[in-house]
C-alpha cells in the first residue's frame, strides 16, 4: 500500500499500515497502530490527545465531538493544486456513504490557517454539499494543527518548493472510539477508499456489538 507524502512515518508504521489494510480486505479485526507501552499486564496504546479546533460553521470541534464515535481524519488545504481535490472527492464519497450513520464522523484539518479561515472553509464545504454535522473542515492555530499531524504520525509542513507552498500526507486515518489509530488508507485512490469503507463497517461491528 503506497500512501503519498508519508515522509515522517517510520518503517514500522508503514508496515503496520500495510497490515491494517490487509486486515480490512480479509474482514479481520484491525490492529491498533502506533507506539505502545507495556506496564505489567497492561498495554497502553498510542492515543490521540485532546484537541480543539473550529469548523466551517464556527462550531468548536474537540474530543467531545468524537466521543463514542469512530472517525476518519485527513490534512489538506483549500488552495492545494495537487492531491487535495482528489482527497476531497474521496472524503465526499465517505460523507455520502455514511451520511445516515451517526456513529461515523469525518474531520479535515486545514494546514493553511492563514488563508483557510471559517469563511473560506464554509464556502469550500458549501460547494461540496457537505453536511457540517457529518464532515467538519477545521482550522486553528498553526502549531496546534501541525502538532496534531505528528500525533496521527503523518507529515504536514510548509515548503516553499512544494505545489501551493505546503507538503502533506494524502492519508486517511481511521480512528476508533478510544482515539486509537486503526488503519491508514491512501485518500487519493478510490480503491483504497473502498477498502476504508469496509474497514469502517468492520470497526462499527467491533465497537458497537451491543
Amino acid at each position: 500500500m503506497r500512501i503519498q507524502g508519508l515522509g515522517k512515518l517510520g518503517l514500522a508504521t508503514l508496515l503496520m499500515a500495510f497490515m491494517a489494510s490487509c486486515a480490512a480486505q480479509k474482514n479481520e479485526k484491525l490492529p491498533i497502530l502506533g507506539m505502545r507501552d507495556v506496564q505489567g499486564t497492561d498495554t497502553l496504546y498510542h492515543t490521540i490527545p485532546d484537541f480543539s479546533f473550529v469548523d466551517q460553521d464556527s462550531q468548536v470541534v474537540n474530543q467531545e465531538t468524537v466521543a463514542e464515535k469512530i472517525y476518519v481524519v485527513d490534512f489538506f488545504f483549500t488552495s492545494c493544486p495537487s492531491i487535495c481535490p482528489k482527497m476531497s472527492q474521496q472524503m465526499l464519497r465517505l460523507h455520502d456513504e455514511f451520511k445516515d450513520e451517526d456513529r461515523v464522523v469525518l474531520i479535515s484539518h486545514s494546514i493553511d490557517p492563514a488563508y483557510d479561515d471559517v469563511k473560506v472553509l464554509n464556502e469550500y464545504a458549501t460547494a461540496l454539499g457537505v453536511d457540517s454535522k457529518k464532515w467538519h473542515l477545521v482550522t486553528g492555530e498553526k502549531d496546534s494543527i501541525y502538532h496534531m499531524a505528528t500525533q496521527y504520525m503523518i507529515s504536514a509542513a510548509e515548503d516553499e518548493n512544494a505545489p501551493g507552498g505546503f507538503i502533506h500526507s494524502g492519508a486517511f486515518m481511521l480512528v476508533d472510539t478510544n482515539r486509537h489509530i486503526r488503519a491508514y488508507f491512501d485518500g487519493t485512490k478510490p480503491e483504497q477508499v473502498d477498502e476504508l469503507m469496509d474497514a469502517i463497517r468492520s470497526l462499527l461491528n467491533e465497537q458497537f456489538q451491543n
